[in-house]
């Protein structure tokens, strides 16, 4: 199979190969196959909070050197994948920029020496901190490049590659932050505030009603002015109210940016709905979140009455066309709106990290009054690239968020009344990671 040169530039720049000898360029290569060979150790939440409860200096050590040697084992897998698109793909805006930072954190984590005591840990947090950083507009730039480069994928190999490129993404952030957070708790750093036990980036008591509640006071705090999310009906007054009911107290060990990052996208996308739907009505209808705990799973639907999927003119045959980033499956890939909102947040150095947090500031910041805001003046400002630019990343990435650790989401619509979304997750922690080779 062929494969690009791992240094190639694609750009208008020169490729690095003028430079570099085909001697490094076999070496590169050999070294990228070497590590693509192996097989990445998957880890189940169980795992990841059983290791970290006990922690001591020699465990936070060896979790160290785990990060250090596990992340570019599954870099290169990507890499891999990247180098086997069709070229016409690999040279599209976004793509040839994943690649290039790929490749580069992928030479960096090979040739990090091995951690032997504290402070060396201490630097290699902050290593892991940059190459975090760095890689926040990865999103972004892999939905743009492919995006553009739908009409030259079949649909079913383009979502199935982002699909392995978006988990591995969220399988990498999860060790590193895991580690990152591990390595706070031990120093006596604690950074979380609410008084929910967690080892870790893990919550082992995280309690769901709270967490609904949390994402529908965020949403409604958000001032109901902003056109970037009601559109054409900027004269709404309120917002819809979130009702929880079913299993209130259930609690599970669940990583809980995963799990509010997804009802966030739900209910957004209901109030929304409700908003277009009965912007004339004196009222508008509550949505209605269902929590039920079952053996082995959490299940949380959640009900509104937005008119379906169909009145949303979503330009989909069916909802689970919605997950999809193929313009066959889903029309509104390709929209001018969308690909200039990808393009805009794709060049900004803080990307997207695809969190509650990130969103919520990101409004605050475009509301406050002398926020600093240095967004483009070319074509896409404007709705675009506003506070909550419509991407359509959300929907796809809460897929992907729950069925990284074996969960399931579906969306089933009631086309001229409204659309229920069923959110799975298991509870006991122990199904592996849903990466990909």
């Amino acid at each position: 199979m062929f494969s690009y040169p791992p240094s190639l530039r694609f750009s208008h720049r020169p490729p690095l190969s003028r430079y570099h000898s085909t001697a490094l360029h076999f070496y590169q290569n050999r070294q990228l196959e070497l590590y693509a060979s192996k097989e990445a150790k998957r880890l189940t939440l169980r795992q990841l909070v059983f290791y970290g409860r006990s922690m001591d200096e020699e465990r936070l050590v060896k979790s160290a050197n785990y990060v250090r040697t596990e992340l570019p084992i599954r870099i290169a897998h990507r890499l891999r994948d990247l180098q086997s698109l069709p070229y016409i793909v690999v040279t599209q805006e976004g793509v040839a920029k994943v690649y290039e930072l790929y490749w580069s954190a992928f030479e960096k984590l090979r040739r990090y020496p091995p951690i032997t005591n504290l402070p060396e840990n201490e630097a290699f947090c902050q290593f892991l901190s940059g190459i975090l950083n760095e890689h926040a507009v990865v999103i972004p730039n892999l939905s743009l490049g492919l995006s553009l480069s739908s009409p030259y994928l079949s649909p079913d190999r383009l979502d199935s590659f982002m699909r392995r490129m978006l988990v591995s993404r969220i399988s990498r952030r999860v060790l590193a932050e895991h580690h990152i957070s591990l390595s706070n708790n031990f120093a006596g750093r604690h950074r979380d505030s609410s008084g929910e036990p967690h080892v870790g980036i893990i919550f082992t008591g995280l309690n769901v009603k709270r967490s609904v509640e949390k994402c529908a006071k965020l949403l409604r705090k958000h001032p109901i002015s902003d056109n970037n999310i009601l559109g054409d009906f900027p004269n709404a007054k309120e917002w819809p109210q979130v009702i929880v009911d079913g299993h209130v107290q259930t609690q599970f060990p669940y990583i809980r940016e995963h799990l509010e990052y997804i009802v966030f996208e739900l209910l957004k996308n209901s109030m929304r709905a409700i908003i277009e739907k009965h912007h004339n009505s004196s009222s508008l209808p509550p949505i209605l979140a269902t929590i039920a705990a079952g053996t082995n799973d959490v299940s949380i639907r959640i009900s509104d009455q937005g008119g379906g999927l169909s009145s949303a003119d979503n330009n989909v045959k069916m909802p689970s066309d919605l997950f999809s980033f193929s313009h066959v499956r889903n029309a509104t890939r390709m929209e001018r709106s969308r690909i200039g909102a990808l393009r805009s947040i794709s060049s900004r150095p803080e990307g997207m990290k695809a969190t509650v947090d990130e969103q919520v500031g990101r409004w605050q910041k475009a509301t406050t009054p002398n926020s600093e805001c240095d967004d483009s003046d070319g074509p896409e400002q404007g709705t675009e690239i506003g506070p909550h630019p419509r991407m359509g990343i959300g929907l796809p990435m809460s897929n992907i968020f729950a069925t990284y650790f074996g969960g399931k989401l579906d969306l089933v619509s009631l086309d001229g009344w409204g659309t229920d979304a069923y959110l799975r997750l298991p509870k006991l922690g122990t199904n592996l990671e849903g990466i990909e080779v």
